[in-house]
């Protein structure tokens, strides 16, 4: 139940981060950034004022690594491996000379042989005409 709601939580989370992130403009998005002016001479740009979109990018962010992690922790506290859980796989029986197999192919075979058209008779050669002079 737990893994249920961490996973519908943390969908939610994935979905707030992306439309957050795309919702602001960039550090140099003006006309100025464009030709080098402005903010965009600093490493990272002009540090303004935190908006309410920085601060729920911060926030989601953060709660994304939380579910993160706790789904990890969850995932793998509940279960070893993935191999453990799978079904060993069933191996067939060598089959011995004495099936009913190998009788059924070799009747099927004699019946094919007896209703299998007889291959076509060579064709006479053509008489060969006397060389050129």
């Amino acid at each position: 139940m737990i893994e249920y709601l961490l996973i519908v939580l943390h969908v939610v989370v994935c979905f707030i981060l992306i439309m957050v992130v795309l919702l602001q403009s960039g550090k140099a998005a003006d006309l100025a950034g464009a030709f080098g002016g402005g903010g965009s001479q600093t490493a990272l740009g002009s540090r303004g004022a935190a908006t309410v979109l920085t601060k729920a990018t911060t926030i989601s962010a953060i709660l994304f690594m939380i579910t993160s992690l706790s789904l990890a922790i969850y995932g793998s506290r509940r279960s070893g491996s993935v191999f453990e859980q799978a079904p060993a796989p069933v191996s067939a029986p060598a089959s011995s000379g004495a099936s009913s197999a190998p009788a059924a192919s070799a009747a099927g075979s004699e019946k094919e042989k007896a209703t299998a058209p007889a291959p076509p008779a060579k064709a006479a050669e053509p008489a060969k005409s006397p060389a050129p002079k």
